[in-house]
């Protein structure tokens, strides 16, 4: 059976923390450790809850904002220094368009309610064929559900399609479906796997 579909994960894959600096220098300025900026972030309990889409993406960034020791009125201030080193790979973007010729192209993300609107404001929608927003689905990567979703939305089996992550256990995840899956490490190396899978 050939492939139909290729479905990407956002956060580590098509947008990458490529600079360090301007999360160090606000992890500096709140007299916190970097790594415990991040797990606020991304690894808090309102981080899941809004990946869930229990609460808003404003709700969770309040929290951190009060964790942080700092007034609500900050919190956008502190959202935007906290991204200011992350990039959008238009480059990637693409490829991933140049697929669509041959290919049904989705995107599956652990992300807060707010992913779908930001991703129209940057002008890459698209991109993609069909998205799966966990928050908007109410379940995450690497339960099954996440990807049965985005599979039954392309009209796609799972033998048919290819994911790609930079989380292991969101690759493992994938496969445990029967999809085939690329563990992202870099973008040469996974656009080189996906042509060797794609045979292009």
């Amino acid at each position: 059976m050939s492939f139909r579909a290729i479905f990407f994960d956002l956060g580590g894959v098509i947008q990458r923390t490529e600079y360090q600096a301007p999360r160090e220098h606000l992890a500096q300025r709140l007299a916190t450790e970097y790594e415990n900026l991040v797990r606020l972030v991304f690894q808090s309990e309102t981080s899941r809850k809004a990946s869930l889409g229990e609460i808003s993406s404003e709700e969770h960034w309040l929290s951190v904002t009060r964790k942080l020791n700092r007034p609500e009125s900050e919190a956008k201030i502190l959202r935007d220094e906290f991204f200011a080193g992350d990039i959008t790979d238009r480059n990637l973007l693409d490829f991933i368009r140049s697929l669509r010729s041959r290919f049904k192209t989705g995107l599956i993300s652990n992300a807060w309610g707010d992913l779908r609107e930001w991703i129209i404001a940057e002008k890459f929608e698209d991109a993609f064929d069909g998205m799966v927003i966990s928050a908007e689905v109410g379940v995450m990567k690497p339960k099954p559900e996440i990807y049965l979703l985005a599979l039954k939305q392309l009209g796609v089996s799972p033998a048919e399609s290819i994911f790609v992550d930079d989380f292991i256990e969101n690759v493992e995840g994938a496969r445990a479906v029967g999809m085939s899956a690329v563990h992202f490490r870099d973008v040469d190396q996974a656009v080189s796997q996906l042509k060797a899978l794609l045979k292009i």
